[in-house]
């Protein structure tokens, strides 16, 4: 008996496996015709693996913790294990008491090429340069978990986002394109070191007050919710004092537009003229979007 016991603990020890994200990655080469589809299958099937099986953190998550999350891979040319491609990353949280989920990140990088031979090993190591691939899909994994840490604590990302600046740091050296500030003003270099940036901390501030003042009281008060979420586009409006058209501000509204709108246009009616103005100075590009909530 004490031997199938044993043998019992051990199985399922065997079976328990940190995890912190449940991400689907979709690879899409529709656009590729010269290629053997078979090729982006295993390509998706290595992505999935990698991402949801590597212990990003070491700290163990339960089911209903994982961060949903999502990468979508869209490949426009493939040339002798080289691949040319953009990569489409989100990410959501779940709003307490609720079975709504709040999008938190929504990001499409346009800068991602990358060399894959078929059924090769993927390991992660945050010191050394394996491969772009990995590196990119290592850095978003990071930034996922600093962000969604950080609508539970005020800074609570902090570690996780030192982790993919690393990577960004490390991943450099290699000369592809997106780790570097001269490659443009709204990429990976940019992304993160701009989330560690004293000069953006309105950006975190506004998430976290978004997240816990706001969305988490949702059920129980949901007009003093929707003041609370005025009070975090307040905040994320500090950083326009500074940096009118701030990265980050965008990265926000990718993630928030929509759910803004719909949370104004029903439910108990609140003063949403100064909303509207703030809203309009902050991200002009969704003044269409700002017109359907109901003044």
């Amino acid at each position: 008996m004490k031997k199938i016991v044993s043998f019992l603990f051990l199985f399922f020890i065997g079976l328990t496996q940190a995890q912190q994200l449940n991400c689907t990655v979709k690879v899409n080469g529709e656009k590729v015709t010269t290629a053997n589809s078979q090729i982006f299958k295993t390509l998706e099937t290595a992505l999935n693996e990698f991402v949801n099986k590597t212990d990003w953190t070491g700290q163990e998550y339960k089911r209903n913790e994982l961060i949903n999350c999502s990468m979508v891979v869209n490949v426009s040319g493939y040339d002798s294990n080289n691949f040319t491609a953009t990569i489409q990353v989100q990410s959501s949280r779940a709003v307490f008491n609720s079975a709504y989920s709040s999008p938190v990140f929504n990001f499409n990088d346009k800068d991602f090429s990358f060399r894959y031979v078929e059924f090769e090993t993927m390991n992660f190591n945050p010191s050394s340069f394996e491969s772009n691939l990995i590196s990119v899909l290592s850095f978003y994994s990071y930034m996922i978990i600093g962000m969604d840490a950080d609508t539970f604590a005020l800074n609570g990302g902090d570690k996780w986002f030192g982790t993919a600046q690393e990577i960004a740091s490390v991943a450099q050296q290699s000369g592809a394109k997106g780790w570097s500030q001269s490659d443009g003003n709204q990429n990976r270099y940019f992304l993160v070191n701009d989330m560690l940036s004293t000069t953006y901390a309105p950006f975190r501030e506004a998430m976290y007050e978004y997240h816990m003042g706001a969305m988490d009281k949702m059920n129980a008060d949901l007009k003093s919710s929707k003041e609370n979420v005025i009070a975090a586009v307040n905040t994320l409006s500090k950083l326009y004092s500074v940096r009118p058209n701030a990265f980050l501000t965008r990265v926000f509204f990718d993630a928030k537009a929509d759910e803004i709108v719909s949370i104004f246009s029903g439910g108990p009616s609140i003063p949403v003229s100064d909303l509207m103005d703030t809203l309009g100075k902050l991200s002009p590009i969704n003044s269409s979007k700002w017109a359907n909530i109901k003044l």
